[in-house]
C-alpha cells in the first residue's frame, strides 16, 4: 500500500539514527532491500543515496544539517517502480521531505498489480460484487508527496548511552493517480484495497522508540501508528465511510546483524471499516461503494501482517 513510503522513511530513520554526524563530507551509499511478509507480497529494491552537508554551523542543532537525495528502483511480483526523494534537515529536530514515484504493473492469480475497480452488479440488491480489470502496463501509476517530520532524541538533552528514547512524527500530503482511470473511477495498485481514486491523500505516522546500547544484535524497539485519510470528497462517500482514517499500528524491532546487514521485524494490526459482517476478509470481493457502514461502530481492529525488511549495504 502507498502508506508504506511513510513507514519506510521511519524505518530508515531508526536504522540511520546512530550514524548521524559520523561524516563531515559528501557521502554515498548503495543499499539492497528485501521486504517480505505473511501476506502474499514481496518487494526487492535498490537505493542509491547521496548525503550533502548543507548550512552547517557550530551549534548542536545545526552541526549535522544535511540534504539527502535517494533514488530507488523497486520490483515485486506484480509491479515495477521508480522513486526519488529529497530530505532536508535544516535543524536537528526537523526534516522537510518531498518525493515522487512512477510505476506500473500486471495481474496474475497471485494478486492484482494494476487495474480499474467497478461495480459489476448495478441494478441488483446491495451489496454488489466488484470487478477488477486491467491489462499489463495499461496505465501509469504516479505519486507525488511532500511533508515534514519532527524528531527528538532524549539523549540530546540528557546525554547518556541509556537515554536514547526517540520520537518522530511525520505529516504530509500525497497526490496519487492512475493514468488509466477516469475522474471518479476507483482503481487498484499492488494488490491494495482497490479503493483509490485520482486525488489527494493525507498521511501521517508517529513513532516512539528506544535504542538499547548494550545489545549486540537488537538495537531499537518501537511502536508506530500510521494513518491515511482520503481527501477526495466523493458525493455520497459518507455511506461507505470514505472519509474515515485508515490506521495501522505496528510493533518494530530493528536488528544490526553485521555492519553491512540489518533487519527490521514488524508486527501490525489495522482498522477496517465495519459493515456489520462477522468476517471482513470474506467480504473483500464486494464493491465497497455499494456497502453501508455501521455509523454507531464504524471501526474494527484486525491483524494485518508480520513483515520483515532486510537491508544489505553494498557501498
Amino acid at each position: 500500500m502507498k502508506r508504506k513510503q511513510c513507514a519506510m522513511a521511519t524505518l530508515i530513520f531508526l536504522i540511520a539514527l546512530s550514524s548521524i554526524g559520523a561524516e563531515d563530507g559528501i557521502t554515498f551509499s548503495t543499499d539492497l532491500g528485501l521486504q517480505v511478509s505473511s501476506r502474499p507480497e514481496a518487494k526487492l529494491s535498490v537505493t542509491q543515496s547521496f548525503i550533502f552537508p548543507f548550512m552547517r554551523f557550530d551549534g548542536p542543532l545545526t552541526r549535522d544539517n544535511t540534504i539527502k537525495a535517494a533514488l530507488t528502483a523497486e520490483l515485486s511480483p506484480l509491479s515495477v517502480n521508480g522513486l526519488a526523494e529529497i530530505t532536508w534537515t535544516p535543524i536537528a529536530f526537523l526534516q522537510i521531505i518531498a518525493g515522487g514515484k512512477l510505476g506500473s504493473g500486471w495481474n496474475m492469480p497471485l494478486g492484482k498489480g494494476i487495474g480499474i475497480n467497478t461495480d459489476s452488479e448495478t441494478g441488483t440488491a446491495e451489496p454488489h460484487k466488484q470487478s477488477i480489470e486491467g491489462d499489463p502496463f495499461e496505465g501509469l501509476f504516479s505519486s507525488a508527496w511532500g511533508g515534514g517530520a519532527i524528531q527528538f532524541d532524549l539523549a540530546a538533552v540528557l546525554p547518556g548511552s541509556w537515554n536514547h528514547l526517540v520520537f518522530r512524527s511525520y505529516q504530509g500530503i500525497n497526490y496519487r493517480s492512475f493514468s488509466g482511470a477516469a475522474d471518479g473511477q476507483s482503481w487498484i495498485f499492488e494488490n491494495d484495497d482497490a479503493e483509490n481514486r485520482n486525488g489527494l491523500v493525507y498521511s501521517a505516522n508517529y513513532l516512539l522508540g528506544y535504542q538499547m546500547p548494550s545489545s549486540p544484535v537488537i538495537n531499537t524497539v518501537g511502536l508506530m501508528a500510521e494513518v491515511e485519510q482520503y481527501l477526495y470528497n466523493t458525493p455520497g462517500g459518507g455511506k461507505w465511510g470514505d472519509g474515515l482514517g485508515r490506521w495501522i499500528f505496528s510493533t518494530l524491532f530493528n536488528f544490526t546483524i553485521t555492519k553491512e546487514f540489518s533487519a527490521a521485524l514488524i508486527l501490525q494490526m489495522r482498522t477496517r471499516r465495519n459493515y456489520g459482517d462477522s468476517d471482513y476478509e470474506n467480504t473483500r470481493e464486494m464493491f465497497y461503494q455499494s456497502r453501508t457502514i455501521d455509523r454507531d461502530d464504524p471501526y474494527r481492529l484486525v491483524f494485518y501482517r508480520a513483515a520483515a525488511l532486510l537491508t544489505l549495504k553494498l557501498h
